[in-house]
């Protein structure tokens, strides 16, 4: 379940799903990430022109240089860039991907998750915060360690950092402290120069609770 799920334009959603096929270069978004972008569910079909010209003119270059490159080598859709909805409104969002295959294993496209970081919520913080304090503070170390590494990819603060790992965990519904210790455990087999770091963690966090022995 994502963090926010009630769907209405000026409700901004802070979790969404998308697909994107390579070889037609069609767009699939969910609800939350067309309120993102400030449309009524279902009433936009998105296209790579559109998602471009929602970018803020400083990160529209990077981002359709990301794109390129995605049809071109068949990786994953990754970036932290800035959102203009439909009402002018600026938003900050995280784009967090993994590849899409085929029943054959062959990579097909890219499917992840919007994340929009612009707000606090302070209110879901606080909700995860109740039902995990013990638990939080018994691996306070372990978790800081995950948020470091979430903080050192992303470019984002302890508490958008505190925020994407409270999603996985809920996404999975897997436990906060067992999500961050096998993120943690994973780090050292990211082995790629940094120009693919972004895309190896990407995967390594959304498998992470695939990985995570049975007791936890």
């Amino acid at each position: 379940m994502a963090l926010t799920r009630v769907i209405g334009v000026g409700q901004p959603q802070h979790v969404g799903h998308f697909r994107y096929w390579f070889a037609d270069r069609r767009w699939e978004w969910s609800d939350e990430v067309a309120v993102m972008h400030g449309y009524q569910p279902g009433s936009v079909v998105p296209t790579t022109e559109l998602l471009l010209a929602h970018k803020h003119p400083e990160d529209r270059e990077r981002v359709a240089s990301a794109l390129a490159k995605t049809v071109e080598h068949g990786d994953p859709f990754s970036s932290r860039h800035r959102v203009i909805d439909t009402a002018g409104n600026v938003r900050h969002v995280i784009v967090v991907a993994d590849r899409m295959s085929d029943d054959d294993g062959a990579v097909v496209g890219t499917t992840g998750y919007y994340i929009d970081v612009t707000d606090t919520l302070a209110e879901n913080r606080q909700e995860i915060l109740d039902d995990t304090l013990p638990e939080l503070y018994a691996a306070r170390a372990v978790i800081e360690q995950a948020k470091g590494a979430l903080m050192l990819i992303y470019g984002i603060g302890p508490e958008q950092a505190f925020q994407v790992l409270s999603w996985r965990s809920q996404e999975t519904n897997v436990k906060l402290r067992a999500l961050a210790a096998q993120l943690v455990a994973d780090l050292p087999a990211m082995v790629h120069p940094a120009v693919r770091l972004r895309t190896e963690f990407d995967h390594l966090l959304l498998t992470a609770h695939e990985r995570i022995p049975a007791e936890d």
